[in-house]
């Protein structure tokens, strides 16, 4: 029997986004009935919608302080949901949304730009080809003013860097959220070819076809069976 999954898409997310996001987890092999939920669409992110999905999908978008502005009525159904064992997954905005300054706070920490942190490899909030370090393997992953996380006192052991940048900068990661799981990432693993080529970025080699959609589908895992 298919599971439901929510993937947001409406005025917080860029065209492209959510739908790279929803052929990412319709190729993840499970049996996820992937839904659109948003203003517009059939599905309005409701606490009633999210009770019967197991996760939410929050893409990337434009900037943070206007997305908010747009997504904080949300807070309180998206935390309380998560809280009751709901997952949620988070890619680049959808990312610096976990965190608190502001945002949804449902990471032990919070988000900051991971250009800000001392030797980045960008010095910009444009489109960008960034290295990581994801379980060992460098790999080039589609960017733009991607997000990094601090970590605090409230990250125990069940918190887990899957991916860093360069400068060991926390890429990726998963952690506990009350009985559900929380898995985020800065930059887009989610990528297709299009997004490389339509900003006239070269296309990394390292992961072939897929891009980085492999990693992608290991954080989705982490996120679920966690």
């Amino acid at each position: 029997m298919s599971v439901l999954a929510l993937v947001h898409r409406g005025p917080a997310t860029l065209p492209g986004c959510p739908e790279a996001v929803a052929s990412l987890l319709r190729e993840t092999g499970r049996d996820l009935d992937v839904r659109y939920v948003g203003p517009r669409e059939e599905l309005r992110l409701t606490a009633d919608v999210l009770a019967g999905a197991v996760l939410y999908a929050q893409p990337g978008g434009g900037t943070l302080r206007p997305a908010w502005r747009k997504m904080r009525r949300h807070r309180k159904d998206l935390t309380g949901w998560v809280a009751g064992g709901g997952r949620y997954l988070g890619f680049c905005l959808g990312a610096y949304l976990a965190g608190e300054s502001p945002g949804f706070g449902l990471l032990p920490g919070d988000t900051d730009q991971y250009l800000a942190t001392d030797g980045a490899q960008i010095d910009h909030d444009g489109d960008a080809v960034v290295d990581v370090d994801w379980g060992g393997r460098r790999r080039g992953v589609y960017a733009q003013d991607p997000t990094t996380f601090h970590l605090d006192e409230r990250a125990g052991p069940d918190t887990t860097v899957l991916a860093r940048y360069p400068n060991r900068a926390p890429a990726a990661l998963v952690t506990p959220y009350g009985a559900g799981r929380v898995g985020v990432v800065g930059p887009h693993p989610e990528a297709t070819i299009d997004w490389f080529t339509d900003a006239g970025l070269p296309v990394p080699a390292e992961g072939g076809d897929d891009l980085a959609r492999d990693l992608a589908r290991d954080l989705v895992d982490h996120v679920l069976e966690g």
